[in-house]
């Protein structure tokens, strides 16, 4: 005697609501979740960066309650000078002056002037960014800086770069005027040995300059606003796919 077998078939999950139904798509829910697992590795990312630079900027507060440390007469890594008190003791150079172009102060136009400093007793320099001083009455009018002769000894931050402008045109820098400043560059157009680090000066020059320094930006609020635009984006997509997953309910068959 043989016992009869019956095909059993399992209907989908639809789930009803005032004359809708919820009928996902496979290939949906794949996208929606590779979106959604996209933009929330991209925010944790963006979430570890900004605690990367909070934990800079605590270093950063930290360091601002030491002494300074002195600028070393061979060359370091960048890490050992860079968001650090400096202090250093030298002579300038004014033969190799630059002036950065398009910084402006209290809504006036001007430059900061940079200006190596050869560290006592060895072939090392050190760049300095000295401050700022307005610009003349007509452009090819360069202002005359003051710069002080002899042996001295400076303090004040830093940094690993030079200040960013948006620059008009490109190719290299030419004439006392530059519209920004790279290390590799500034030691081929001078030939000199430069540490690298860019020293904000802080110390009184006694030449005029205004050295009204805004504090460092880390970019903390930044990389901040970026992770919650990734979040928002995760949870956008899981809305799409959930309102795209909704149709009119068909009546039931007759």
């Amino acid at each position: 005697m043989q016992s009869s077998r019956r095909d059993v078939t399992i209907p989908p999950i639809e789930l009803r609501f005032r004359g809708l139904s919820f009928r996902p798509r496979g290939w949906g829910f794949l996208l929606a979740l590779a979106a959604c697992a996209a933009a929330v590795s991209l925010g944790n990312w963006q979430t570890r960066r900004a605690a990367e630079k909070h934990a800079l900027a605590e270093r950063f507060e930290q360091a601002g309650r030491l002494p300074p440390v002195r600028v070393p007469p061979a060359a370091v890594a960048p890490e050992a000078l860079v968001f650090k008190r400096l202090a250093a003791k030298g002579e300038f150079v004014p033969q190799s002056m630059i002036l950065l172009d398009n910084k402006v102060y209290r809504g006036r136009p001007g430059y900061f002037v940079v200006t190596p400093l050869r560290l006592a007793g060895s072939g090392m320099h050190v760049l300095v960014n000295r401050g700022w001083i307005a610009a003349g009455a007509r452009r090819e009018d360069l202002p005359s800086v003051a710069t002080p002769a002899g042996e001295i000894e400076i303090e004040g931050l830093g940094q690993a770069h030079a200040p960013r402008v948006l620059a008009a045109g490109g190719g290299p820098p030419a004439g006392k005027v530059w519209q920004g400043l790279d290390f590799d560059d500034f030691s081929r157009w001078s030939g000199l040995a430069l540490q690298p680090v860019f020293l904000e000066q802080h110390s009184d020059g006694r030449d005029g300059l205004v050295r009204d320094w805004p504090a460092p930006d880390f970019g903390i609020d930044r990389h901040l606003s970026y992770a919650m635009q990734w979040y928002l984006i995760a949870a956008l997509s899981v809305v799409i796919f959930v309102v795209l997953s909704f149709q009119r309910a068909q009546p039931p068959a007759r």
